[in-house]
């Protein structure tokens, strides 16, 4: 019984096995055909659209070849035209370079000519020239100079009335124009006109003092002199002794010091040495303030601590009894006022003006001349080359640029020669006429010569036969060129030059 239920269970396993196995491959089978089918479908829609996507290609490319033939078309006609155009420039360019061609031969013809023309006129010339000297015995030289003073003494009186005239008329403009300013810049600036001496009075209280300066067998006198290099002065004149010394520094400092030990009157070579070394000190501060308040009187600013107490040194600075640091502050006053006057920078005027003699300071201890020294200076304590240039010329050592320079030139030299400005000796007064003098004859036909007027003017007389009219005008700027150039002078030198005729005859 089992194992007819194990064989009918096994039967039935089979059966069912096969079943579904025959079940399966029919589905498996629609399902493929299905597939397929699908595939088919898909793919003739696939060709469909590739058809259609070709034509549509296929339509576009013959558009885009029917645009590239019209736009070929339109670019070869372009083309036409441009070439067309060408070809008659070409053409015109053609005529053109004939035409030029053409002309430069006739230029070439026309400059041939001109030179074989040029070449016959030289020739014509050479032989009239040739033929003239032989005439006439004279070189084209001696012909020229000839035509040049027959012309000369031909014109002579209309020259010479020309230049009367515009000189006249010239100067007569020029003077009220510088009167004018002159005055005006003067009046604007009053100083006094006291002159500095080589030497100074110091007040004792008693006679018995002097014998204490003079001290045991000399000796504190002797120490003082030393010491401060002053001499030392006494005399019959009670009541005082004098101290003289060129160099006012010193000399000032001998002057404080001896005021300071006659009040003391602890008198003796210790003594004086310590006195006279405080006397610098205070004469040192005495230098930077007296520089700090030129400044400031002036309004001059931005200058170097150590070149304002140099500055402050002028005030022990003479020359030709003149004392420069009043002079400098003068010239800056002038110079500004001028520069007011004239449209210049009154601010470089001013600061010119001040420190144009910076250089006499020192010049007693650098060699050279105090414009070049100053010059010096400057460029040490890093001044502009503009007023560095207003210094270094002022005395003319290198020739005035700037309208700065000239206004400071001028300012010097009104300060320099106003009344009672200066004083001189008589030596130095005498060699500077008689070089003025010498300067005048030097010159062939004068007569004789003679400087009036402290120097400021030269009276000329030349011989009438030597010299004409028109020479005796070109004698005196001769004579004015060479003293500008020979002499050193304050100021201005007149020249005049005097030429008469006279008529003599005798009744007998």
């Amino acid at each position: 019984m089992y194992s007819y239920a194990l064989i009918f269970s096994i039967l039935g396993l089979g059966l069912g096995f096969a079943t579904g196995y025959f079940s399966r491959n029919k589905i498996i089978t629609e399902k493929q055909k299905e597939i397929e089918e699908k595939i088919s479908v898909s793919r003739r829609e696939a060709e469909s659209k590739a058809k259609e996507a070709l034509l549509e290609a296929k339509n576009e490319a013959l558009k885009m070849q029917d645009e590239v033939k019209r736009e070929e078309q339109e670019r070869r006609g372009q083309l036409e035209k441009v070439e067309n155009r060408l070809m008659e420039k070409e053409e015109v360019l053609d005529k053109k370079i004939e035409t030029v061609d053409r002309s430069r031969e006739d230029l070439e013809l026309k400059v041939q000519s001109l030179k074989k023309l040029r070449e016959e006129v030289e020739e014509i010339y050479e032989m009239q020239k040739t033929q003239l000297e032989k005439v006439a015995t004279l070189s084209k030289e001696e012909a020229k100079g000839l035509l040049m003073k027959k012309v000369e003494e031909e014109s002579k009186e209309e020259i010479l009335a020309q230049i009367e005239k515009s000189e006249k008329n010239l100067k007569e403009e020029m003077e009220e124009k510088a009167r004018n300013i002159i005055a005006e810049a003067v009046q604007k600036y009053a100083a006094e006109t006291a002159m500095e001496s080589t030497a100074t009075i110091v007040t004792l209280p008693n006679d018995e003092m002097k014998g204490r300066i003079i001290g045991r067998e000399g000796r504190n006198i002797n120490t003082f002199e030393q010491i401060t290099g002053i001499d030392v002065i006494v005399d019959d004149t009670p009541g005082s002794i004098v101290i003289s010394g060129y160099d006012l520094v010193r000399r000032y400092i001998a002057k404080v010091a001896l005021e300071k030990l006659v009040a003391d009157g602890r008198i003796h070579p210790a003594r004086i040495e310590e006195v006279v070394q405080k006397s610098k000190e205070e004469v040192n501060t005495m230098m930077k303030e007296l520089g700090e308040k030129a400044v400031y009187d002036t309004g001059v600013a931005g200058l170097h601590p150590n070149l304002v107490k140099i500055l402050g040194r002028l005030k022990f600075r003479v020359s030709y009894g003149q004392n420069v640091l009043k002079h400098s502050m003068e010239v800056a006053y002038l110079a500004a006022s001028l520069a007011s006057e004239l449209g210049a920078d009154v601010n470089l005027c001013k600061k010119g003006g001040l420190l144009h003699d910076i250089g006499k300071a020192v010049d007693h201890e650098i060699q050279g001349h105090h414009a070049l020294i100053g010059r010096d200076i400057l460029r040490k304590f890093g001044l502009s080359e503009e007023v560095i240039h207003i210094v270094e010329a002022h005395h003319n050592h290198v020739k005035p640029k700037s309208i700065e320079a000239l206004i400071v030139q001028a300012a010097n030299a009104i300060s320099i020669s106003r009344p009672g400005a200066h004083t001189d000796n008589l030596d130095n007064y005498i060699k500077r006429l008689e070089e003025l003098e010498n300067v005048a004859n030097s010159f062939s036909g004068v007569d004789k010569s003679y400087a009036i007027q402290a120097g400021r003017e030269v009276r000329v007389f030349v011989s009438s036969e030597q010299v004409d009219d028109l020479g005796a005008i070109r004698l005196a700027r001769d004579i004015t060129k060479k003293i500008e150039n020979d002499l050193q002078y304050p100021g201005l030198i007149k020249v005049d030059v005097i030429r008469e005729k006279r008529g003599v005859a005798y009744a007998a």
